[in-house]
């Protein structure tokens, strides 16, 4: 085991360095995260993939011993993770029920059926993007005008959002899930997103469709112990963060590794791979997610050799994980689209928790990296990859923005 504690960086950065120093010390670390609070991360392939379905570790914040003590302050940059209500942070039965209310929109007959209108989506999209492009002096933000607003707005119309909230929406799940802003702002962040989600549970209420806030507020309105309101509320905010801010992560950083690896394309062009390949590549070389919180052992529990006490807050460390030699071989490094053994990762999750919108996101994905390169193959970056800001978080793994030339 690592022995010295890894401080976290709240202000993110690529984690890729410091993950292959970490896994050459073991399996298991410990870390300090914001406000000087102690906790674990689980960065090995296989190690990870053990403790995600292991029995005796849970997801509830009772298990959360510092918190529970009174030890971890209201602006806690994290505590949302923590204590928000819904199936991040419910085990057994509660899981269960939460997510049987949601898996309904998410069946393989639902998302297929959501194939046409994504592709409508992101041809129109492209269109936006290339009058971007023209507007800047050939340079468009891929990221602003089409990684973005083709997740967004398919999680929106499944949640029969009204497009005006949308922008306010993606700015307040940014604030969620960056790790480096103060108490206030944390807090504050935490307040306005639940009253603009009130206000979308009381148009809904109002006016019921065929979407998923309005299935959820039947439920709701049903009695008994199916959903309550802090729940109904705490299951739209995972949606909206979850529903959208992978995908857009994804498609950025599949991006970034094409135009980085040009001759990937061509195995591309030869038929050697297709683009479902690509995104698999992606989510096990650049996750979208690089360590995501919380999991708590509900005893003292040995993980590859290293005891993790119980109640300590535990992160998955995918970015570190998708890069394990011990998992993926010597070159787990290099970006190999057409890598044998397929591409296998943890960074959709794993066990009862593995994320419910994955077939949602590999779809997406797949449309629309497949539509983009089809349509500007020449496509590449407008600066270089070093001078891409990085996001503000060590949860969410990708850049800002991403400026291209789409010729």
């Amino acid at each position: 085991m690592n022995a010295t504690p890894h401080r976290l960086d709240p202000t993110g950065g690529c984690p890729h360095a410091a993950n292959a120093r970490l896994l050459a010390q073991g399996a298991v670390t410990p870390v300090v995260l914001p406000g000087e609070v102690e906790g674990m991360a689980v960065l090995g392939h296989d190690a990870l993939r053990d403790f995600l379905a292991h029995p005796e570790v849970a997801k509830g914040a009772r298990h959360f011993t510092a918190l529970a003590e009174g030890r971890i302050p209201d602006g806690w940059p994290l505590r949302s993770f923590a204590t928000v209500r819904g199936m991040t942070t419910a085990d057994d039965a509660d899981h269960r029920r939460l997510r049987s209310l949601v898996g309904k929109a998410f069946t393989a007959r639902r998302v297929e059926a959501l194939r046409p209108r994504i592709e409508t989506l992101t041809a129109g999209l492209l269109d936006r993007l290339e009058e971007a492009a023209r507007e800047g002096d050939g340079v468009a933000d891929l990221r602003r005008h089409f990684a973005l607003p083709l997740p967004l707005g398919v999680i929106c119309e499944l949640l029969g959002v009204d497009e005006e909230h949308q922008d306010r929406l993606h700015h307040l799940s940014n604030q969620v899930v960056a790790t480096d802003i103060g108490p206030q702002e944390a807090m504050a962040a935490d307040r306005e997103l639940l009253e603009v989600l009130t206000v979308i549970v009381a148009d809904r209420a109002g006016r019921p469709g065929d979407d998923l806030t309005s299935a959820l507020i039947a439920a709701r309105d049903e009695g008994g112990d199916r959903l309550s309101q802090p729940e109904l509320i705490g299951t739209l905010v995972l949606m909206i963060i979850a529903g959208h801010e992978t995908t857009l992560n994804l498609v950025t950083n599949a991006v970034r590794a094409l135009c980085a690896h040009r001759d990937q394309l061509a195995h591309l062009a030869e038929g050697r791979a297709d683009w479902s390949d690509v995104v698999e590549e992606t989510l096990r070389w650049d996750s979208p997610v690089s360590y995501f919180p919380f999991r708590y052992p509900t005893r003292d529990l040995t993980v590859d050799g290293t005891l993790i006490p119980k109640g300590t807050p535990v992160l998955a460390a995918y970015s570190a994980a998708g890069r394990d030699t011990k998992a993926h071989g010597p070159d787990a490094d290099r970006f190999d689209i057409t890598r044998v053994p397929a591409a296998r990762h943890l960074s959709l999750g794993h066990g009862a928790h593995y994320c419910l919108g994955a077939p949602l996101a590999r779809m997406e994905a797949t449309i629309a990296l497949k539509a983009l390169f089809t349509r500007f193959p020449g496509l590449d970056l407008a600066v270089p990859e070093e001078d891409l800001a990085r996001h503000s978080s060590f949860v969410g793994n990708s850049v800002r923005a991403l400026p291209v030339r789409l010729r």
